[in-house]
């Protein structure tokens, strides 16, 4: 079935390349990606509408380094998030806990999991986290002024379905782009 297909193995061979190079490439790497994630982050507050487009696409350069290294992708996050804070500080609220959060998660997941519905899930459960934990306990409109910063069931509910569907884009997405960049970076 489609769900429960292994999809790892070729990430998971990419990571043994991967850790064969020196550290200082995979160091710069690590700092591309991160001012990439950095710069689509922060386009929401320079370009007001246009921006906002640009924005969920930070996910990416964070969710290909942790696909090769989770090291590399955790240092790739905190230093987007060092960058945010000299680039955009208002982004550095939503980075953490948002887009940054669920290319970490999904990223990871490709090295502890096989099949595509696990690793969609541990995405799911990362994003969510992440969107509750600003909506119910820091009372942040993350997702607008229209979704009520107190609990219920309705928009918990509604969350989940988002995160699921978004998850599994992003899953989707990573794979494209991973087949893509091995050429490259391996």
């Amino acid at each position: 079935m489609y769900f429960f297909k292994p999809i790892s193995d070729e990430v998971r061979l990419s990571q043994i390349v991967f850790n064969k190079h020196k550290k200082t490439p995979k160091l710069i790497l690590g700092a591309i990606f991160s001012c990439i994630a950095a710069i689509l982050q922060a386009a929401g507050g320079f370009l007001p509408v246009v921006g906002y487009f640009f924005s969920p696409l930070a996910t990416a350069p964070i969710l290909l380094c942790s696909m090769f290294s989770i090291p590399f992708g955790i240092m790739s996050y905190f230093l987007t998030m060092m960058m945010l804070f000299i680039l955009q500080p208002t982004e550095l609220i939503v980075f953490p806990f948002t887009t940054g959060l669920l290319g970490l998660g999904i990223g990871a997941s490709f090295t502890f999991f096989r099949n595509r519905l696990s690793i969609i899930a541990t995405g799911a459960i990362f994003l969510m986290l992440g969107i509750t934990s600003l909506l119910f306990i820091f009372h942040f409109p993350v997702l607008g002024p229209a979704v009520p910063v107190s609990f219920s069931i309705r928009t918990t509910g509604t969350i989940f379905l988002f995160v699921l569907l978004y998850s599994w884009l992003w899953v989707e997405m990573a794979l494209i782009l991973h087949n893509r960049l091995k050429r490259l970076i391996i």
